[in-house]
């Protein structure tokens, strides 16, 4: 039975339409949901605004503030973004969305050997990444375990020191100024502690050490580059850059290195070898022999990367802010010539200043917390991922979107600081503000359950290395090392590695 005339062209005219309705209703949703989206920059196809992003981030986003508010919306290829830009949007999101927003955004790279898989810092949200979480919180963080590893980091500062006066006396004797590397020094010993605390080692005094230095430092060159895979996921396959396949170079490397040294400390444990402090390799190990099965249990290769992890993010972070610290006190001799007396009247001139000093410096905890006010390890904290469509402070937010917490921009709001962009240590003199997660103006670790999970290590180290370097030498600097500019990887450092000229004050 056929269709009359009539009937096709009412069809035709109804399907019509319908389809003239569904792109009205499709253009009017879309049109809801950018009208709930916080404000930003209009796109271009396909990369959005990722040209908008300039190679310093933080310094292009925090400029963008003046424009669209303290919450910036950006569409990074496919990848939605939002950017936290101000201390009382911080506070919400912490205090309020914590969970919401505590998922993680993985570098392309650093699924490499499923490296994301059993990593803290990077690893997405949930019972696996509790376990490993809570774990390094008892073995890192607990205050028993923090001051019986103090021996270990006055060990690894007097290292570094006997290091620089080596270096500087070399230099003297063969007609230079003695100046050395302090940047490099910095982070040699950031390193050396980790390994000393994680494996009970001194890993630069063997060709396997300095082996897995290289590759710990590869690993940080690949995954500091900006990569177009993590915008458009679509060119996962391809890895355009090379980024992912260099990454996965020298993870394997690293990773086969750490794998030795746990399976000869696993022969130790199976053959009864009692030791006398027990490190961190040992607590994993312990827990991997008489922790649970199934879901609880800690694998090999996670308990590779844990430690992998443990060198990248501790030998970067804290030898960066020492050499922040170092490099802002040369040029600020008013706040070095203070920090010194506060030593000398506090440590005197016939002994070295230990751990139990640090309660009685107050001028230089304040030193560090303008440090790091000014110069976050990361600028915009590890992004964050909404597990869920969420509505934050009457925006709608979708699920998947990353989230950028621009700790760096904040330490320079006008509206948190006085005079923000000036080296002014005396601003934490008296005040109540930490870096513990609580004080929204001043997130340098970040806030929540994705806090630095090292932050109480990070705490003690910074103040001990940068004390001992005042109260052992005093400092002349190299003008042209001064440069405060930025060169971004994992972290910020300075463009210019800082140099100076010590000169060692007898004790």
């Amino acid at each position: 039975m056929g269709l009359t005339l009539s009937s096709l062209f009412s069809c035709s005219v109804f399907l019509l339409a319908a389809l003239f309705l569904s792109l009205k209703w499709i253009k009017s949703e879309k049109e809801t949901k950018q009208s709930q989206s916080p404000p930003g920059p209009r796109g271009l196809p396909v990369i959005g605004n990722m040209l908008d992003l300039g190679t310093m981030p933080h310094r292009t986003l925090f400029n963008l503030r003046t424009k669209y508010g303290p919450l910036l919306r950006l569409k990074l290829g496919s990848i939605n973004t939002v950017v936290v830009q101000s201390a009382q949007v911080a506070e919400q999101l912490f205090k309020n969305h914590d969970h919401s927003f505590c998922d993680r955004k993985c570098p392309a790279a650093l699924t490499a050997h499923d490296y994301n898989q059993g990593s803290i810092i990077v690893g997405q949200y949930g019972s696996y990444w509790r376990l490993l979480r809570r774990f390094c919180t008892m073995e890192l963080l607990v205050t028993k375990r923090v001051n019986e590893t103090a021996p270990l980091r006055h060990k690894c500062v007097d290292t570094m020191l006997s290091k620089i006066e080596e270096e500087s006396a070399a230099g003297v004797a063969s007609g230079e100024a003695g100046m050395v590397n302090l940047a490099h020094c910095l982070f040699l010993m950031g390193f050396n502690l980790v390994g000393n605390l994680m494996l009970s080692r001194d890993l630069l005094d063997s060709e396997e050490g300095k082996e897995f230095f290289e590759a710990t430092n590869g690993i940080s060159k690949w995954v500091g580059k900006p990569n177009l895979a993590d915008f458009l996921p679509f060119l996962n396959w391809l890895d355009p850059q090379g980024v992912k396949r260099n990454t996965a170079k020298h993870l394997e490397k690293a990773l086969k290195i750490v794998g030795r040294f746990v399976k000869d400390r696993a022969e130790e444990h199976k053959l009864g070898k009692q030791r006398t402090t027990k490190d961190f390799l040992d607590a994993l190990l312990e827990y991997e022999i008489h922790g649970k099965e199934g879901p609880d249990k800690i694998s090999e290769h996670h308990i590779n990367i844990v430690l992998l992890e443990m060198f990248m993010a501790g030998s970067e972070t804290t030898s960066s802010t020492i050499e922040w610290a170092m490099a802002e006190l040369l040029r600020n001799p008013k706040s070095m010539q203070r920090a010194k007396e506060e030593l000398n009247r506090v440590v005197g001139p016939n002994r070295k200043v230990e751990e139990s000093d640090m309660d009685n410096l107050p001028y230089l905890e304040a030193v560090v917390k303008e440090t790091l006010r000014l110069h976050p390890p990361i600028p915009l904290l590890i992004p964050r991922n909404a597990m869920e469509d969420t509505k934050f402070i009457g925006y709608m937010i979708p699920k998947d979107s990353q989230i950028f917490v621009n700790v760096w921009g904040i330490g320079r709001d006008p509206e948190s600081w006085d005079e923000p962009l000036s080296f002014k240590p005396e601003r934490f003199i008296g005040s109540k503000i930490e870096y513990k997660g609580q004080n929204y103006e001043l997130l340098p670790f970040g806030s929540g359950r994705r806090i630095c999970v090292g932050l109480s290590l990070a705490h003690r180290m910074v103040h001990l290395a940068l004390s001992s370097l005042l109260h052992t030498f005093e400092w002349n600097s190299v003008p042209e090392t001064l440069d405060m500019n930025e060169r971004l990887g994992i972290s910020v450092r300075k463009l210019v590695p800082l140099e100076a000229i010590p000169k060692k004050i007898s004790i």
